[in-house]
């Protein structure tokens, strides 16, 4: 196959896995779908090509483009998008970098190994689950004032370190040292920093989870010892954002650009889309309330941080520290910000919009922490809760194809709606520990059947394609030991 028709889209295989939609009337540049022919079928079944093609009509864009192998369906964006947009003579859309601002992952090490969990599965999953809030709604590890989550906002993981809930390793080793100075909590709502205010501290609902897993293969034994990973080794992955808070700022935005910048809005195929003029007054408030959203969001994941080691050193009667209960890395998911990427031979700053879509620096990288430098940055890809995820290094070849971006996960088949139609949660949960021995606690038997396992793409087809394109190396694969889900 050296074309692909969908409806009224026809995309040339350019290279291997490589898929380009021309430049048509009102595009600013061509797209590029990153796929196999099996998962590329699966992104045509929804709105993820027109919705592609619609983030070419943003002003400013540089070419191309991206749809990421795990892309899907999203808000005027797709979910597994990625836009390199001129910080001086373009745009920054706000639906183009999602809601929940910093939706993210980050894994943690242990020194434990299957065999120790041995009987004490359903009551770790029954603590952590206890321990750790979920769900929709109120509910935190902290429920500070409004003065501490404006510091929060400000400081980001510094707050974290200064308040007993964090190591200075855990900044180490967290994207941006967790903390983006960019952040300006005064152009935060009220209504946002109250909702912070209740949720700090807490999960979530969706397709947020804290999964206990177990190292199952290891790809490349040189990276997964630098990343500190060994076979059967017991790891913790926690997946969740900035809450209701990342929620009010998208949403305040998205209303104040629809009112001021209606001009622009017009010019755009879906008001989705609608984004503020690169240097206007509410661009920048914007990126300071963005970065003030990704400052709360790596905070909410250190707490939960501090509550699972705080669980573990409970149930295992051992120090968390003694338990080797070390950050690998913390990587956002949906943000935007602000790089310098050479196109076309010139260094160039732009808004890089990653929705659904993670960052992927390759070795020697200055902005990779130094422990990794040497061999690249840690890459988290979750699969589903029946399946393995990969921890990955970034490509050589990211920063050429990818504005050193790879994909976020698996990608959903489904919609929620249908997989409640499809799936029955009680059912799904009772399978998996019957049949895999994976023990699962959620807030409802909706979310369950919402996050089954058929709901999702094929994560090592995701992964395959990452591969052979370059843009991100697999080091580790893990298999889940028990899932809390909100």
């Amino acid at each position: 196959m050296t074309t692909f028709e969908a409806d009224d889209f026809t995309l040339e295989r350019t290279a291997p896995l490589t898929w380009k939609l021309e430049q048509e009337a009102g595009m600013n540049v061509p797209a590029r779908v990153y796929a196999s022919e099996t998962l590329l079928e699966e992104i045509a079944d929804d709105l993820s090509l027109e919705q592609l093609r619609n983030v070419t009509h943003l002003p400013g864009i540089y070419e191309p483009a991206i749809a990421m192998p795990d892309a899907h369906q999203g808000y005027g964006f797709p979910v597994g998008g990625v836009a390199a947009i001129d910080a001086e003579d373009g745009v920054i859309s706000p639906g183009s970098i999602g809601y929940d601002i910093n939706c993210g992952v980050r894994m943690l090490r242990t020194d434990l190994t299957p065999e120790d969990l041995n009987g004490k599965e359903e009551e770790l999953v029954d603590a952590l689950f206890d321990a750790i809030p979920s769900g929709l709604g109120a509910g935190g590890v902290v429920e500070g004032t409004t003065s501490t989550i404006e510091a929060v906002l400000d400081r980001g993981m510094k707050w974290a370190l200064d308040q007993g809930y964090a190591v200075e390793a855990d900044l180490d080793h967290c994207e941006d040292n967790g903390f983006r100075e960019e952040a300006d909590p005064r152009v935060v709502s009220s209504e946002a920093k109250d909702r912070g205010r209740k949720q700090l501290g807490s999960l979530g609902s969706g397709n947020h989870f804290l999964e206990v897993q177990r190292v199952e293969d290891i790809y490349d034994e040189s990276v997964a010892s630098a990343f500190g990973l060994s076979e059967d080794q017991v790891v913790v992955l926690i997946h969740c954002g900035s809450r209701g808070l990342g929620h009010q700022v998208c949403t305040d935005y998205l209303r104040k650009i629809e009112q001021e910048h209606a001009d622009l809005l017009e010019s755009l195929p879906d008001r989705e889309l609608a984004a503020a003029p690169a240097g206007s007054p509410l661009a920048e408030d914007y990126y300071g309330a963005m970065n003030a959203a990704i400052n709360f969001a790596w905070v909410n994941r250190q707490l939960i941080t501090y509550q699972t080691r705080r669980v573990f050193a409970d149930v295992f009667d051992r120090d968390w520290q003694d338990l080797g209960m070390e950050l690998l890395y913390d990587v956002a998911h949906n943000i935007g910000k602000k790089e310098t990427h050479e196109i076309d031979g010139v260094k160039r700053d732009v808004y890089v919009h990653r929705k659904g879509a993670t960052r992927a620096f390759p070795p020697g990288h200055p902005e990779v922490p130094e422990a990794y430098r040497a061999v690249g940055q840690p890459v988290i890809i979750p699969g589903s809760m029946g399946s393995g995820s990969y921890v990955l290094r970034g490509g050589e070849k990211s920063l050429e194809k990818s504005f050193g971006s790879t994909a976020h996960g698996a990608g959903r088949l489904m919609s929620r709606t249908q997989a409640k139609q499809e799936f029955w949660g009680e059912d799904v949960q009772d399978e998996l520990e019957a049949e895999e021995q994976i023990y699962v606690r959620a807030q409802s038997g909706a979310t369950i059947a919402e996050e089954a396992p058929g709901v999702y793409k094929d994560v090592d087809e995701v992964v395959r394609v990452s591969q052979e394109l370059g843009i991100g190396d697999p080091v580790v694969r893990t298999f889940p030991i028990l899932n809390i889900k909100g």
